[in-house]
């Protein structure tokens, strides 16, 4: 009796080893690809004259903590020179999504559970980009997911449920955003209703590309770029694509004199967080690490750029529960495969960086960059 007792006491201690509380595996994932991080100098006295808002769909910190492990103990995050906290609960639930997270950052506005760019009530509200738009800035908007997912569509759509995808495509077709990338092109040209949105974006003055190649000889006038059905491939599979859309996408806005207001997503670190798959998360995050430095590199250049970037929320419960700086393997487990409800960071780094210290609800993000562009 006392060896079974012995042997079930062992066998319980290795699975509180072996496995996080909730009984999710202990994962390990070696990054074997590090990359050199960018060295920016701050940039404090210019004016804000364009505002690029990047967002790393439920990332939070226990993520970045492991990109930065992976990449050996560096991120291109390291060169913001102010960071903060912001609350992420919406207006009907503690644990919010990408539609209501977003919706906060595009409005200044919370609202429930799964709606876009709509009040608590359902009634449409004015976003970043629509105000941006009657104020003469130029506009974008680039993703790795679906055009009618959550987190463009809080930008461009205005609706309670944001699975209601065929009528939230319809919405883009007066949204006036002057740059778009992003994915799902299903929705858009193989709909029930028969409606070919595309050639009607074509109506309304876009030039509708279904190819990257299509993309980026393109320099004026409006784009509607769209170029797969279903959301872009993981990091690993889609190479450099990301960063270069969002090069090509400032060169574009910066045409303009008035300056620009774009929103640049990494929308499948989310993914990875809900498939609990440590080794796409950890591939998902460096890649967006990588745009952001190139973004950076692009606003020290610049001297009027506002740089910020932050998560609608965390995905997973990651814990980091291991790893290695020198040799960039990190070990970690999930303790569920929806959202959590911590709090985010947010980083920013140019002009007005200042403004985004502290810990404050999402909504502020909206209404500090409502300041900083002095839109009306």
């Amino acid at each position: 009796m006392k060896k079974i007792i012995l042997f079930a006491t062992v066998a319980w201690f290795c699975s509180i080893n072996l496995f996080a509380q909730n009984g999710s595996p202990v994962s390990s994932y070696t990054y074997n690809t590090p990359y050199e991080t960018v060295k920016v100098k701050p940039v404090k006295n210019g004016k804000v004259k364009n505002v690029i808002f990047m967002v790393g769909d439920g990332m939070g910190l226990v993520q970045v903590s492991a990109a930065w492990v992976a990449n050996r103990g560096k991120l291109n995050l390291d060169n913001c020179t102010y960071t903060g906290f912001s609350r992420t609960y919406c207006a009907n639930k503690l644990i919010t999504d990408s539609g209501a997270g977003g919706t906060a950052f595009a409005t200044g506005h919370k609202t429930n559970y799964h709606s876009v760019g709509v009040d608590a009530t359902g009634k449409p509200v004015t976003s970043l980009t629509e105000l941006a738009h009657s104020n003469g800035l130029k506009t974008g908007i680039v993703v790795t997911c679906n055009l009618t997912d959550a987190t463009p569509s809080d930008y461009c759509a205005h609706n309670v449920d944001r699975d209601q995808e065929d009528a939230i495509a319809t919405d883009y077709l007066k949204c006036n955003v002057d740059y778009i990338f992003g994915a799902g092109r299903e929705r858009f040209n193989k709909r029930s209703d028969n409606r070919d949105l595309l050639a009607e974006m074509k109506q309304k003055g876009y030039q509708v590309c279904t190819s990257w190649e299509d993309t980026q000889k393109i320099s004026k006038g409006k784009i509607f770029a769209i170029p797969s059905e279903g959301q872009l491939e993981f990091a690993r599979e889609r190479g450099t694509i990301e960063g270069d859309v969002c090069m090509h996408a400032l060169k574009f806005l910066n045409q303009d004199s008035k300056g620009f207001f774009a929103m640049f997503e990494g929308s499948r670190i989310d993914d990875c967080g809900h498939f609990n798959d440590l080794p796409r998360l950890v591939e998902e995050v460096t890649d967006f690490d990588k745009v952001v430095g190139r973004v950076m590199e692009w606003a020290e250049k610049d001297g009027n750029t506002l740089v910020i970037v932050t998560a609608d929320h965390e995905t997973g419960g990651f814990i980091l529960q291991d790893g290695n700086i020198a040799s960039g393997s990190v070990s970690g487990s999930f303790a569920t495969k929806e959202h959590s409800g911590i709090m985010v960071p947010v980083y920013a780094y140019g002009p007005g960086a200042e403004n985004f210290t502290g810990i404050y609800e999402n909504t502020e993000l909206f209404h500090k960059i409502v300041k900083l562009l002095n839109l009306k």
